[in-house]
């Protein structure tokens, strides 16, 4: 199928202004990194999502999901057919009884916004969470954490949707939550929507707490440059960032792409950086890691294209 036609078959299901082509990817990631995706399609619907997924399986069209492309590095040469970026935003909060409290949160709401909301409303259990960049749907698909709570700890109940339209509804053991892992790390589902039960708290207590993180994050992380996040998973028995800083590698840089000075796991953009000048860096602190201390570091991040 041509270019056109498939602009013109997504303009019968997707409103215009929300499909657009050859979209520079780097303007999509937190990394700021990317090539362009073909097609990139905003969802607002369980119903928009259908149609695409309905429209990519019956013309072979390759797909791909994202949030807020915090965690992910997309290649320089972009990422073919069309791009799902869903922009799912509702939040809903039930009193279930004088203490408990249940939120029922869209996938694409950002961790950051929703912290807020629960912030005024004078919940409390997810200030750890507040400052971790990104989307509720990809927090849940990497069970993401900070401060000693990940989402496995606030999740009840997760509703997604498969490649064939089926929405299925899984409970916290169905998910499978493991570290920096869930049963939706293999992309057989897209999340749509999730419920947590959280409590009753106090706003100024709930505020302090996550100013704490907030300061931490800006002294710890370097997050006054584009990056993907933490961008290699802790060792079974060792801190990954302490083995980098070890191996003299704090500052190391390839092209624009750098070893952050302020904490070793983190790479980050100094400037123009290429997904080869990034993926070359952690090939080179895989190795000199490896070489020094003969352990295996993985990445965190996920690459597209």
């Amino acid at each position: 199928m041509e270019n056109r036609e498939i602009i013109e078959n997504l303009r019968s299901f997707i409103p215009k202004e929300q499909i657009k082509q050859n979209a520079l990817m780097k303007d999509y990631t937190a990394f700021k990194i990317g090539g362009p995706a073909e097609f990139l399609v905003k969802v607002t619907s369980i119903d928009e999502i259908r149609s695409v997924l309905d429209f990519c399986k019956n013309n072979k069209i390759s797909l791909t999901i994202i949030g807020n492309g915090s965690n992910i590095l997309v290649l320089d040469k972009g990422i073919k057919g069309i791009v799902i970026k869903l922009d799912l935003k509702q939040i809903e909060i039930n009193n279930i009884d004088k203490n408990d409290i249940e939120i029922v949160v869209d996938s694409g709401v950002k961790l950051g916004l929703l912290a807020q909301r629960l912030l005024n409303e004078e919940i409390t259990g997810f200030e750890e969470l507040s400052g971790i960049p990104g989307t509720i749907g990809g927090a849940i698909v990497m069970n993401a954490g900070a401060h000693g709570k990940e989402m496995k700890d606030v999740i009840t109940e997760i509703t997604a949707i498969d490649y064939d339209g089926n929405i299925q509804k899984f409970s916290n053991g169905e998910a499978e939550f493991l570290y920096r892992h869930s049963k939706f790390s293999d992309g057989k589902y897209i999340i749509l929507q999730a419920k947590m039960l959280l409590n009753k708290g106090n706003k100024e207590e709930i505020k302090n707490k996550m100013d704490e993180y907030v300061n931490y994050r800006k002294e710890k992380q370097p997050i006054e440059y584009p990056s993907a996040g933490s961008t290699f998973k802790r060792g079974e028995d060792f801190i990954t960032a302490k083995l980098i800083d070890e191996a003299g590698l704090k500052g190391y840089s390839i092209g624009g792409a750098q070893i952050s000075e302020k904490h070793a796991g983190f790479i980050i953009n100094k400037g123009n950086a290429t997904s080869k000048d990034v993926l070359d860096l952690v090939k080179y602190a895989q190795d000199k890691v490896f070489d020094k201390f003969g352990k295996k570091i993985e990445l965190e991040i996920r690459i597209l294209g």
